[in-house]
């Protein structure tokens, strides 16, 4: 687990983002540390790509911390909350990335796959959120947290019902979570991304120009649209946002669907 030594812990603000190693967290990882927060992150079975993230970072003159975690498992959040406070001092930020997708047709559904998704998707999000919620409370810290959840939370699709239905049911703890937090000075409010390409390569590039006629803006998303939109409702410009959920879809979720 290297650390990037360079600025003060005491100055700056920390940040713990499950699921920072690759995508979306990766990007967010990056744009958080840019902006002058010390980094903890989680990452599954990538060793290499968390390697890289922590160079980067590192790079950029702050602290960098990151752990091999399965936050779906029921001690794991805990834990890596509390090696991050460990880290870091104090954690300001949470960015809950990390999550399972699966297409599965219903008859198909059993309950190792209904397990693994609501493990990894809901019970391990508010596992973590609430252990730095009561970090944050216990040390008068009046953070943030962001939950990423899914355009498919919003719209319906086939062989969707268990991520779609956590996605959904994530976005309405994020509701809860709010109203809980409110008084404490603590935001939480919740993404949900559309198509975004996280992966490159030809193949993806292809299927990039094939799916993006169906979205709006003629594109698929970058992970760099989705942190964007995580660090604004990090940020002090979203002081008085809690408790939404800000689709980043490229109007993806307006479009009607069938089957």
């Amino acid at each position: 687990m290297p650390t990037g030594n360079i600025k003060s812990a005491e100055s700056a603000k920390g940040a713990l983002i499950v699921g920072g190693s690759q995508g979306i967290g990766h990007a967010t990882a990056l744009l958080l540390a840019g902006q002058g927060y010390d980094i903890a992150f989680t990452y599954n079975s990538n060793l290499e790509a968390a390697q890289a993230t922590s160079t980067k970072i590192t790079a950029l003159g702050r602290r960098c911390f990151y752990y091999q975690a399965d936050t779906g498992k029921a001690d794991v959040p805990e834990k890596t909350v509390h090696r991050a406070i460990e880290n870091l001092g104090h954690i300001d930020a949470l960015v809950t990335v990390a999550g399972l997708t699966k297409w599965t047709r219903l008859e198909d559904l059993n309950v190792e796959n209904i397990d693994a998704m609501y493990n990894c998707n809901f019970k391990g999000t508010l596992l973590c959120a609430s252990a730095v919620a009561k970090h944050m409370i216990e040390n008068e810290i009046k953070g943030s947290i962001v939950h990423i959840s899914s355009v498919r939370a919003h719209r319906a699709y086939a062989y969707d019902s268990a991520y779609g239905g956590l996605k959904a049911a994530l976005n309405r703890a994020t509701e809860s979570e709010a109203l809980e937090l409110a008084p404490y000075g603590i935001r939480v409010n919740c993404v949900s991304p559309g198509a975004i390409s996280v992966r490159g390569g030809d193949s993806m590039e292809r299927l990039t120009r094939e799916w993006a006629k169906e979205i709006p803006l003629g594109r698929y998303g970058m992970a760099r649209d989705v942190a964007d939109a995580i660090a604004f409702l990090v940020s002090d410009a979203a002081r008085y946002i809690t408790g939404a959920t800000l689709k980043v879809d490229g109007g993806m979720s307006l479009l009607m669907h069938v089957g």
